[in-house]
């Protein structure tokens, strides 16, 4: 069966929208954030960890799972859900972004990716049929096609152009896709060029896929400003009654910001990130447990907060495991975060259903720092 979304709500101030999608493994609310699983698990984490987090869909790495331990395997096994064990929904992104980290502009060619394993240093060559045959292996509910990662610096002639093999690329993949169970969804891309970000939705949207992403927003160097812009010049052109899904954001702040310009899915390795380096989210922003001030502070990492981290355990444990380097303590943060994101999600949801979306903006603002934009920034000066 192929994923079917369903448009519940509109939200009346905003372009928020509140819906359910229907998948093989599971019925999910949106908006909603996805956890990452890039090697088919979230880093330290067990399925049954998850599933107490309330998580939906998690999203696993096509490139990553390509390379190790290959998708015939996978398939040998059952498909990733069987192999990693996880019941609920799957996404796979196409190893684009991967992909195109690795390599350099000449090595991108009409017929695909030419670049050499992060691992070993042996060239590979990805192309878009190629990417969506490993996702139909993988037999994840929701596959990605291959499209092109510019940097978000790229001229507007080279990301016109790069539009362009995109739009071909995804077309290609489009018709090379078997797995009758598994959605497809296209992707936007366009920079901060808001001409290039119309033609690239409407082009995509004439393919008719099953949803539709905004890419090309969680690049390095890009701001907040370009960010909300890509979001704000794409959404006119996605239809309502299927899923819009901003890749790679995971930052709290831009996930409220993301949603009231009316997006539906959210992920980003954030959360599992910033725990391994002692990181946790809080109401009050980002907390780094590292610091001396937590050594003897013996109360919970959120005291309303109902995951089993805070339910256990204190900021003083956890700083002690930080420092002495124990998984354990990466582990209790990572849990942490990624249901601090669902828990906001489950919040953002009961506001939209309340019609209040802006009043809770400006209620997570009051204690949540805003990071200002470029733009407020020049003004200040």
């Amino acid at each position: 069966m192929k994923i079917k979304y369903h448009l519940i709500q509109e939200e009346k101030n905003t372009k928020a929208r509140l819906g359910i999608i229907e998948t093989n493994h599971g019925t999910v609310e949106t908006p909603m954030f996805m956890p990452v699983g890039t090697r088919a698990t979230v880093k330290t984490l067990t399925p049954e960890e998850l599933y107490d987090m309330h998580t939906g869909v998690i999203l696993s790495n096509t490139y990553h799972l390509w390379l190790r331990p290959g998708e015939d395997l996978i398939a040998k096994a059952g498909g990733l859900h069987t192999f990693m064990n996880y019941h609920g929904p799957i996404l796979t992104d196409s190893g684009g972004y991967q992909v195109f980290s690795l390599a350099k502009p000449k090595d991108i060619t009409e017929e695909g990716v030419h670049f050499r394993s992060h691992i070993d240093g042996s060239k590979l060559f990805l192309t878009p049929e190629k990417s969506i045959e490993i996702q139909n292996k993988l037999d994840s509910d929701i596959a990605m096609s291959f499209d092109e990662c510019p940097p978000a610096s790229a001229s507007h002639e080279y990301m016109k152009k790069s539009i362009e093999r995109t739009l071909r690329w995804a077309e290609r993949g489009k018709k090379v896709h078997q797995n009758e169970n598994q959605s497809l969804f296209g992707i936007v891309q366009g920079g901060p060029y808001e001409d290039l970000r119309k033609y690239s939705a409407t082009e995509t949207v004439k393919m008719d896929f099953d949803g539709y992403s905004i890419g090309g927003v969680a690049n390095d160097g890009e701001s907040k400003e370009d960010m909300y812009k890509a979001i704000e010049y794409s959404i006119p052109y996605l239809p309502k009654e299927k899923p819009r899904y901003l890749m790679g954001v995971g930052e709290p702040s831009d996930i409220v910001e993301g949603v009231i310009r009316g997006i539906d899915m959210f992920d980003c390795v954030l959360p599992t990130r910033i725990a391994r380096h002692g990181h946790a989210f809080t109401k009050e922003g980002r907390k780094n447990l590292k610091n001396a001030c937590y050594k003897e502070d013996f109360t919970p990492i959120e005291k309303d907060c109902d995951c089993y981290a805070c339910q256990n355990y204190t900021k003083a444990y956890i700083h002690h495991l930080l420092q002495v380097e124990e998984s354990l303590g990466g582990r209790l943060l990572s849990i942490h975060n990624i249901r601090f994101l669902i828990h906001l999600t489950e919040e953002i949801r009961e506001a939209i259903k309340e019609n209040r979306l802006l009043e809770f903006r400006d209620a997570f603002y009051q204690t949540y720092p805003k990071k200002e934009t470029n733009k407020q920034k020049k003004e200040k000066k």
